[in-house]
């Protein structure tokens, strides 16, 4: 049995805890800005067919011990944090009650830069980068208890080594696709790709769907090019076809499905532009790419935000 504390109970955070208490065998404290009622996450009923998933989701009530200050927390034996990538700041604040010296911080958030957004809190060989793969969004609350709703599987990919296989065990026996892999930075900038032609559904307010349309789609393309270019020159073996396999796939998706970066601007909340498309600009500079269509996507959207 592993004490886990899991920090930022939003989508990811949610869908990590539902899977840590299938497990069985955890003691888990969620970690929130607010007080909660309580949590329950409708998990899909994987291994039915798709038209049945959607039919039958079972429900699960998170057993967990809430805090909402860092000055509440208990050591624990592993800390995940699944804050957005702009809140590392105050994520920060609860690993000086949560952590013990060695006490590793598993961090699952969006972008390529884990290690350098905690370098300032936790010593390096203390980090386990993860990156999540996961369609899940928020529900309304219902009588004071927040929902979440997971659609699909969830995938955990983090580097090979002693700390990543012991976070992969915390999983052994969950329906979480839980994995370390010895090549992190291609599974990093693969998933940046994916992500970074969400920007578009931001701009427009519109779901998924919005992809399909065909000038959008192209749009999409130079958006998902631009970042693999900078993701080769960082050292990931990305596909030539990479961006035709982004849209493929983002055209498979539910019409409906509604990316973080667009649900943050329907609430009006920050949003993670810096970490996703601000950084294939930033990095693009340092490897003297250009990137246009991604310096114009983060403007305008970062634009927007500040409106």
């Amino acid at each position: 049995m592993a004490r886990i504390a899991v920090v930022g109970v939003g989508a990811i955070g949610g869908v990590v805890a539902s899977l840590l208490q299938s497990a069985g065998k955890h003691q888990l404290t969620l970690c929130a800005r607010r007080p909660m009622k309580g949590l329950v996450v409708e998990t899909p009923a994987i291994g039915l067919r798709s038209d049945m998933a959607e039919e039958i989701r079972p429900e699960m009530a998170i057993d967990a011990t809430i805090w909402t200050q860092p000055e509440e927390a208990k050591p624990v034996d592993w800390v995940m944090v699944a804050t957005k990538a702009y809140d590392v700041p105050s994520a920060a604040r609860w690993l000086e009650w949560l952590r013990e010296k060695n006490t590793p911080v598993a961090v699952l958030q969006n972008g390529v830069e884990h290690r350098e957004r905690f370098a300032p809190f936790v010593p390096e060989d203390c980090i386990v980068p993860v990156i999540v793969d996961c369609p899940a969004e928020r529900r309304p609350a219902v009588d004071g208890v927040d929902r979440i709703l997971q659609r699909g599987a969830m995938s955990l990919r983090v580097p090979t080594s002693a700390l990543g296989k012991s976070f992969v065990e915390l999983f052994a026996g969950t329906q979480a696709d839980a994995e370390a892999v010895e090549d992190w930075t291609t599974v990093a900038w693969k998933k940046l790709c994916h992500n970074s032609a969400g920007v578009l559904s931001a701009l427009l307010l519109k779901p998924a769907g919005v992809v399909r349309e065909e000038e959008i789609g192209e749009v999409a393309l130079d958006i998902v090019r631009e970042c693999a270019a900078v993701g080769r020159a960082e050292g990931a073996k990305l596909d030539d076809d990479i961006a035709e396999q982004v849209l493929a796939a983002s055209r498979r998706a539910s019409v409906d499905s509604i990316n973080s970066l667009l649900a943050d601007r329907m609430a009006g909340r920050p949003m993670e532009i810096d970490a996703r498309n601000g950084a294939v600009v930033r990095l693009g500079k340092k490897h003297k790419i250009a990137t246009p269509a991604n310096n114009m996507a983060a403007t305008l959207l970062k634009a927007l935000a500040a409106k």
